[in-house]
């Protein structure tokens, strides 16, 4: 089996650490780019919902450019976002080559996205508990926190899912033009030298921490389902 594994995969033994290392700076990018597109997400999710017509904040103004600017910032391609905001990267974290540079394009490329998945789930929310809440006298405050979010957690979390998976593939995405991680790996190693075992290796890990994350989703929408 060893000499196996040392046959059809000599170059990525040899650059286990580079491996390792990329492992950790997807699942870095992945973290910190998942938390504030969450934070960020949720809560401009939370505004669609209760600014839209009929909503217990109802503001059309508000709504419509929130709906126009997400509709605007989804259309662009992520590969030209991070060229298009590159100067804006820069302004941010000094410059736009690397792991903790690629975060920006990641949340404002995923932001947009999220906020939408967000905004689906809490309009399953049974408008006649809402209804409810409003004619016991709860503020609207209250109204999101203790309905909308409380009734939409599981929702909220299942489309959280379908949002990380989306963000690995952009990591991998950001990794081929220099943001390091995997991506960069497979690129940089794989396909320009024509290592084909370490374009396989980073494929198998990063449908690895997919299938990690997808049932880490299915568990918590388990655990959360009424």
């Amino acid at each position: 089996m060893i000499s196996w594994f040392e046959t059809y995969f000599e170059n990525a033994l040899s650059i286990q650490p580079e491996i390792l290392n990329s492992i950790w700076e997807t699942l870095y990018m992945l973290g910190i780019s998942a938390l504030i597109s969450g934070v960020l997400g949720i809560i401009l999710g939370i505004i669609l919902v209760v600014t839209e017509r009929r909503g217990i904040l109802e503001n059309q103004k508000v709504y419509d450019f929130l709906e126009r600017s997400v509709n605007a910032f989804r259309s662009v391609p992520f590969i030209i976002m991070l060229t298009l905001i590159a100067p804006f990267t820069r302004f941010i974290v000094g410059t736009s080559i690397g792991t903790t540079a690629a975060i920006v394009p990641l949340v404002i490329g995923t932001v947009p996205f999220y906020s939408r998945q967000v905004q689906n789930a809490l309009l399953e929310v049974d408008k006649g508990v809402i209804e409810a809440a409003e004619a016991m006298g709860s503020s609207p405050l209250e109204i999101i926190f203790r309905v909308y979010l409380k009734e939409g957690l599981s929702s909220i979390i299942r489309v959280s899912s379908v949002t990380i998976i989306n963000l690995i593939g952009l990591t991998a995405m950001a990794g081929a033009i220099g943001a390091g991680g995997l991506g960069n790996l497979a690129v940089a190693r794989g396909y320009n030298r024509f290592q084909s075992d370490v374009t396989l290796v980073a494929t198998i890990a990063i449908m690895i921490i997919v299938l990690m994350s997808q049932m880490i989703g299915n568990f918590l929408v388990r655990k959360t389902s009424h």
